[in-house]
């Protein structure tokens, strides 16, 4: 995977330098690196979001490459669930309706039964008794939880997540990160953490670790530095 910008002018600039992995189903992956060193720009990619210049990229099978916008946007919307450092909750909507935003973003409408799953994992992140609360009215930890409901909710095979803990207090980031590796583990869901946090790098199956647009350690957290 290649990307570059300005391509084809004089001031053509390559980010990302042949970078290639895998993610299993069911992994836990860190993603670190130094700022500047390319892991917004791989995020974007992964999400669907930004499009490589060269290289592939598949989802369960499926080349990425060659889709249209149409194509990439129901495949983010059945494929990916996004967890960021600031939560990005609609303040209008009580914790349940924000959970529900997926299934409505994807089809339109919400399901009797896609409305009862949404409470189900509410009550999977402990917040049983939050459904009817609005972002303003939980703490950021709480808060955080309901986003990671919200990128669950659907079962996605890959779930990435930036700085999820990166605007929270030590004991809240570290609930916050004991909640994804529970749920990951429940649904077998894929987990991409891009974190500043080397404690929590440490609690990761594998690291990436990305230098300047290059993959400079592909592997478990023990082995870094070797």
């Amino acid at each position: 995977m290649r990307k570059s910008y300005n391509r084809g002018l004089p001031n053509e600039t390559e980010v990302l330098h042949g970078l290639s992995f895998n993610i299993a189903r069911g992994e836990f992956v860190a993603l670190i690196g130094p700022s500047g060193s390319g892991k917004s720009t791989l995020l974007n990619i992964l999400g669907l979001l930004e499009r490589m210049s060269a290289g592939s990229y598949r989802i369960e099978g499926e080349e990425m490459a060659g889709l249209d916008d149409e194509a990439l946007t129901r495949r983010r919307r059945s494929s990916l669930g996004f967890v960021f450092q600031f939560h990005h909750l609609l303040p209008a909507f009580t914790a349940l309706e924000n959970v529900t935003l997926p299934a409505m973003l994807r089809e339109g409408r919400v399901t009797p039964a896609q409305r009862e799953s949404a409470r189900a994992v509410l009550a999977a992140v402990g917040l049983a008794s939050a459904m009817g609360k609005r972002p303003g009215e939980l703490s950021g930890g709480m808060a955080q939880r309901v986003a990671i409901a919200r990128a669950l909710v659907l079962e996605p095979p890959l779930v990435l997540a930036d700085e999820p803990t990166g605007n929270l207090d030590t004991a809240s980031s570290d609930e916050v990160f004991t909640l994804m590796r529970r749920m990951h583990i429940e649904l077998h869901t894929s987990f991409l953490v891009v974190t500043h946090d080397p404690r929590l790098a440490a609690r990761c199956d594998r690291v990436l670790e990305l230098v300047d647009g290059r993959l400079v350690h592909d592997g478990p957290p023990a082995a870094m530095g070797d």
